[in-house]
């Protein structure tokens, strides 16, 4: 029994011995950053933006890979079962806490198979409607729409897209009808609204905000639980109608599980320093996004908390893969 305990004693100093030396010599090539979407979209943007200055300070490059498909699972999987060593990384995105309570089939687990580096930025979505609607405020949309249940349509970029369970999110806590209108992709879905054929709409900000600057589309209200720094004058849902409504799109750099934690914090440093470049920091808030730049342990308590929430808004309104 001694010499078992003596025996495996060894095996773990080395691990631990190998996993030290590799986190010291880390990183020595290249690290692929995987983006799950195609390019273009905000994932793509957010990681393209801080890869070129972590490469710089981690002394090797950082490549963006687009690897789209099978609502973001496809990029996911590719890093979930990757070696956890530092070299493949993944741009998450808050749908990676949205899938799990709508695909029953997921070929990773979100909260199992990763370790969270930190979440990079958030970024509200902007509730807009169309100009026809005699509406001026959230309160006034609420009251309009209970009156009316089921009449209004909104449309959204799929179903589980973020604005989808967004604009979920408000109908529960208002406690109000309207039928969703999924699209495949926001293009559609803003193109429509702009013509009349959908009344209410969950935009991304860097979508809406020119239509809603040109009078084409009104904007009520931004999700987020702050204010915008983009349109300041714009107040939140929660604060003009649903207190404690929060519902964000976020973006952040996840590693496969077991990844040791001084690569981690490496990472972490590299992310945390490239947010704080001026040229990074203004094109995001630019975008009207956040910087936000958290711990390892606070993403990890974020992604817990959201799939959690998004569980529950999924369940109540009865969403189901397509």
């Amino acid at each position: 029994m001694a010499m078992r305990s003596c025996l495996h004693a060894q095996a773990l100093f080395i691990v631990m011995a190998v996993g030290t030396a590799q986190a010291q010599t880390y990183p020595a090539r290249a690290i692929r950053l995987v983006v799950p979407s195609v390019a273009g979209g905000g994932t793509d943007i957010s990681a393209r933006l801080i890869a070129p200055k972590m490469g710089e300070l981690l002394g090797q490059q950082v490549v963006v890979e687009n690897r789209a498909g099978a609502a973001m699972m496809i990029g996911g999987e590719t890093v979930a079962r990757a070696a956890p060593d530092g070299y493949t990384l993944l741009m998450g995105i808050s749908t990676l806490t949205i899938n799990p309570a709508i695909h029953k089939n997921m070929p990773f687990d979100v909260l199992r198979d990763f370790a969270p580096v930190s979440q990079v930025v958030s970024q509200p979505n902007l509730l807009v409607v169309h100009p026809s609607l005699p509406i001026k405020n959230t309160r006034e949309l609420i009251a309009f729409a209970r009156a009316r249940p089921d009449q209004l349509n909104y449309g959204s970029a799929g179903v589980g897209s973020n604005p989808h369970l967004t604009m979920e999110l408000f109908l529960y806590m208002a406690n109000i009808r309207m039928a969703h209108v999924p699209y495949k992709g926001l293009a559609p879905a803003i193109i429509d609204t702009l013509s009349g054929q959908l009344t209410v709409m969950m935009s991304t900000m860097l979508t809406g905000i020119p239509y809603t600057r040109d009078g084409r589309l009104r904007a009520l209200a931004v999700s987020g639980a702050q204010r915008s720094r983009v349109l300041p004058e714009l107040p939140t849902i929660a604060e003009s109608a649903l207190p404690g409504y929060d519902a964000v799109q976020w973006y952040g750099v996840l590693a496969p599980a077991g990844t040791p934690r001084e690569i981690v914090m490496k990472l972490h440093d590299a992310i945390t320093r490239s947010l704080r470049e001026p040229a990074v920091r203004d094109r995001f808030q630019a975008d009207g996004a956040d910087i936000v730049g958290s711990t390892p342990e606070e993403f990890g308590s974020y992604i817990a908390g959201e799939t959690a929430k998004w569980a529950k808004v999924i369940k109540a309104a009865g969403i189901k893969s397509e």
